[in-house]
């Protein structure tokens, strides 16, 4: 028995979030090019797995601009900038007036040009680097403040708890961090993110500052450079990357746990619905469903300001429900939900029918879609909106897989948020409901089946096509028939696929067809049929699964396999609930 595909965990995701600039290969290739390589080096950079020290050790090494530094070496100064660096001479100016030439003009100048170099190998330093960054880890205050020119405008508005805002942050929650990174994105902050200045260039003048002669005092206004110019700006970037990417990992989470939640809400079942759109001044649009979802009819009533057609309205939805056998009411949560679901329950139907608040997210962009136009190409968006309310009600994962998942409206900052690594997660989301779930395979949409482990939009459109050419499944082995589908795609598929009322009990469980053997035996050694064996709970517990143990098939399967004959095809979705206004708020 196959099991369900879980989301990245989120520790996972953040590292894979963090990628060094070069790969270890491509870093050794590079300084063995420049003569630098030993065997030494290579083999730390063979063996380290942090992609922050790679940087750190490559950095010495990465091809540079033209820098004041650089400038200095083609000047000759390299030699100065050692002297000085070692703090033994005690007289560095006079040292100096031997570097000048054409390019140096004075002694300051060779001054000047020597602590360019100390100050950019202070910064490509491992050390400095690491401590910078832990002081960062500890301490780091991430800062916003409103443009001046832009703090009076409309769009400012909406970040005005931004506009003078501090925090540490390792405190700075991922919704505060994505609003104040939106705010910059639109040219109304300016965000920065910085520790104690002070304290790091103390922490970085007790690496490299030794004794108290004048060579010391210039390394130490060089470390003091180093910082303001190099160091401190490299730094802030790769913590305010690093921390937009920790925000978007715990922000994708947050939206997979709330599409999560949403495919997995509970369904209704197959039963006659009537989808209301809920709406003022356009009116309600009315759709009735039959227990597939198949449209019946539709039309619009008015029981709302402006029009207060309530008593013709009131007829028009008792019609309908008469006409149509309607068992269950489904109403949007958008514009006029309350309004509408305090209508309908005052209208005295049967007491058999049951009113449901559903979600409207994402049902506009399905009406929209190509998708609707395929389904219903002679009704306009309003009526295949209202058809996907119903729908959600019958069978809420089976309609919302027909949205693109970013659509859905499953977070505030989803589109601030990395659209690559936000998409594959939804999608990851969506397999692992539709799995976990189980698909009824004579019923399922393509894009149902699309989202079924190990197909796709081709093998899927080829199930449809293989069905309505051929008629109903009687068994999985039949999938085998399908065109393009293989032993590859059927062994990773079959066990999330359901055939009810099949001869075979099993197809209609989450029992894998590889396993079918180990249940017939068990049901042989039982005496019985594998039906039953699904039925009689006391010759289930009569068996001892360690007979069944071989080298393909472990205690855990052997385990699963026992859990689903006692609940075949179950769905793990919970009972629906009927959603009741509080009657105490207008």
């Amino acid at each position: 028995m196959q099991h369900t595909p879980d989301i990245i965990p989120r520790a996972i995701l953040s590292k894979i979030m963090i990628c060094p600039t070069k790969s270890p290969t491509t870093i050794i290739k590079t300084i063995s090019e420049l003569g630098k390589l030993t065997p030494e080096l290579e083999k730390r950079i063979n063996e380290c797995w942090e992609p922050e020290v790679l940087e750190d050790i490559y950095m010495p090494y990465k091809p540079k601009r033209r820098t004041r530094a650089q400038v200095a070496r083609e000047n000759g100064l390299e030699p100065l900038a050692t002297i000085i660096m070692l703090q033994r001479d005690s007289a560095p100016e006079t040292t100096a007036r031997r570097f000048i030439n054409e390019n140096v003009k004075s002694e300051e100048d060779a001054i000047k040009g020597a602590l360019d170099i100390i100050a950019e190998n202070v910064s490509e330093d491992e050390r400095s680097r690491s401590q910078l960054r832990n002081a960062f880890r500890r301490g780091a205050i991430i800062t916003s403040k409103v443009i001046k020119s832009k703090a009076d405008t409309d769009e400012a508005a909406k970040y005005s708890d931004y506009f003078d805002f501090s925090e540490p942050l390792k405190r700075c929650s991922s919704h505060r961090l994505l609003a104040m990174r939106r705010g910059e994105k639109d040219g109304i902050l300016r965000v920065s993110i910085s520790a104690d200045d002070e304290e790091c260039v103390e922490k970085l003048k007790r690496l490299f500052v030794r004794g108290y002669g004048r060579c010391s005092t210039l390394v130490g206004e060089a470390v003091a450079d180093s910082f303001k110019r190099l160091l401190k700006p490299s730094i802030e970037t790769e913590f305010a990357t690093m921390s937009k990417e920790n925000a978007d990992s715990d922000a994708i989470a947050v939206f997979a746990e709330n599409l999560r939640q949403l495919l997995l809400a509970a369904p209704l079942g197959q039963k006659r619905v009537m989808g209301i759109d809920p709406g003022f001044r356009t009116g309600c649009k009315v759709v009735c469903l039959d227990e597939q979802g198949n449209l019946l009819h539709h039309e619009a009533i008015f029981p709302h300001p402006p029009r207060n057609e309530q008593i013709e309205a009131s007829t028009q939805i008792k019609e309908m429900v008469k006409k149509y056998g309607v068992e269950a009411i489904a109403i949007g949560n958008g514009t006029a939900s309350r309004e509408t679901d305090r209508f309908v329950k005052t209208l005295g139907l049967a007491d058999g029918i049951q009113v449901f608040t559903v979600s409207e997210d994402g049902a506009s962009v399905y009406s929209a879609s190509k998708t609707a136009r395929e389904e219903f190409p002679d009704k306009d968006v309003t009526v295949r909106g209202a058809v996907s309310i119903g729908r959600r009600l019958m069978d809420p994962l089976a309609e919302l897989v027909k949205i693109d998942p970013k659509s859905i409206g499953v977070g505030q900052y989803q589109h601030d948020v990395d659209q690559a690594k936000l998409k594959k997660s939804l999608d990851l989301t969506v397999e692992s409901c539709v799995n976990s779930v189980g698909v009824n395979l004579n019923t399922a949409s393509k894009h149902l089946l699309t989202y079924v482990s190990g197909l796709g939009p081709t093998l899927a459109q080829n199930i449809i096509d293989y069905r309505t050419a051929n008629g109903a499944f009687s068994s999985r082995s039949q999938l085998l028939k399908v065109p393009r589908l293989g032993p590859s795609a059927f062994e990773q598929s079959a066990g999330f696929l359901r055939i009810p009322d099949a001869k075979n009990p099993l197809d209609n469980t989450a029992v894998h067809p590889e396993s079918y053997k180990i249940v017939e035996k068990m049901a042989k050694d039982c005496g019985c049929s594998v039906a039953e064996l699904i039925k009689d709970k006391d010759k289930r517990k009569s068996i001892r699964l360690d007979r069944y143990v071989s080298e393909k098939v472990g205690m855990p399967t052997l385990t699963d396999i026992m859990a689903e004959l006692e609940k075949p095809g179950r769905d793990p979705r919970e009972q629906l609930e009927e959603f009741e206004f509080d009657p105490n708020v207008s």
